[in-house]
């Protein structure tokens, strides 16, 4: 089969960035499936590995990764019970593992879902790693509940990347919060307005910005960008005993002493976390996916598709990766084989 991988970390736009080789295909052990790949999706995470994992070294062989794809199932392994030959499916993978920039990928079912059926295959790449990520933040880790928490505030800061596409219409479409979504160019604030934020503020002046929409304080507050950039915003914006979440990677250390006066609790959210350590409750992120399709079936959440890309070669890959690169990205960029 052809998979596509780096040697070594390079600039995106130099020839070797990726490379296209054939890898033998491996049958499925185990809880593993095969999955024979139909469409991928690129999030940052892809491109900060790239640009990360060989910097100063030449792998002896190609690194392949990639953490969004929907296929169908080729084989199962000897443990595997959630599946069959022929099912679609949709999943996020295993950073610890080879990633689904190849024609073929073993997975572990228990991180599987059934893919939706009422949206194209592109539609439903998109969605994997972000809605998990969005979903296990605000039901996982903040512990949210629609029956105690709605009409409560949630601050979305990066509501047109991603993850914040899919947290804002959780956040409004199930949980009944009042969204307050960070956003700059007319464009992104157009996207997070259509997808149910009842206000965009400019990320630039926060704190003001915030309190000009009548909010003093939020409830809620979630971070997609950056931790280090917004805390004392976010300090500054929370309510006594409110909730802070994030996802970002802090530069610098993070001041938790200054959430103590308020007894603001603060939660980390990493999407590998339970295959990175085999959790005991590895099954749930079949579970969030399953849900996140019927949702995504129902059109309680839409995708967050925005551009669509034919064709799985490396130059292909190349132009993904300098999409996202660019900072300018609004919702996911897919490649289609």
């Amino acid at each position: 089969m052809k998979a596509i991988g780096f040697k070594k970390s390079l600039p995106i736009n130099e020839a070797e960035s990726f490379i296209e080789f054939e890898k033998e295909i491996i049958p499925p052990t185990g809880h593993d499936i095969l999955v024979k790949i139909e469409a991928i999706s690129i999030n940052p995470v892809d491109y900060k590995i790239r640009q990360g994992a060989a910097k100063d070294i030449v792998l002896n062989e190609p690194k392949i990764i990639g953490w969004d794809a929907v296929g169908t199932v080729e084989e199962i392994g000897d443990k595997a019970t959630l599946f069959k030959k022929g099912d679609h499916v949709f999943y996020a993978g295993d950073i610890t593992k080879d990633g689904s920039n190849q024609e073929y990928q073993l997975v572990d079912e228990r991180i599987v879902g059934f893919a939706p059926q009422k949206i194209s295959v592109a539609e439903a790449a998109a969605m994997p790693l972000t809605a998990l990520t969005a979903y296990e933040i605000l039901f996982d880790r903040l512990r949210l509940d629609p029956d105690k928490d709605k009409g409560k505030s949630i601050l979305i800061i990066g509501g047109a990347g991603g993850v914040g596409s899919v947290a804002i219409q959780l956040a409004k479409n199930i949980l009944g919060l009042q969204v307050i979504a960070t956003a700059s160019r007319p464009d992104t604030i157009e996207w997070c307005k259509k997808l149910g934020a009842d206000y965009v503020v400019n990320h630039k002046d926060l704190v003001n910005e915030v309190r000009n929409t009548g909010f003093d304080s939020v409830d809620i507050i979630v971070d997609f960008v950056d931790v280090n950039q917004y805390w004392d915003a976010m300090v500054a914006l929370i309510k006594p005993q409110g909730k802070i979440g994030s996802i970002s990677d802090p530069t610098e250390p993070v001041n938790l002493r200054q959430l103590k006066g308020k007894s603001v609790s603060f939660h980390w959210e990493l999407m590998f976390t339970r295959s990175m350590f085999q959790t005991e409750d590895l099954i749930e992120q079949h579970h969030i996916l399953n849900k996140i399709a019927q949702l995504l079936d129902a059109r309680t959440l839409q995708s967050t598709l925005n551009t669509t890309i034919e064709g799985f070669t490396a130059n292909n890959l190349k132009e993904a990766h300098r999409l996202l690169e660019s900072g300018k990205t609004i919702g996911k960029v897919v490649l289609k084989f």
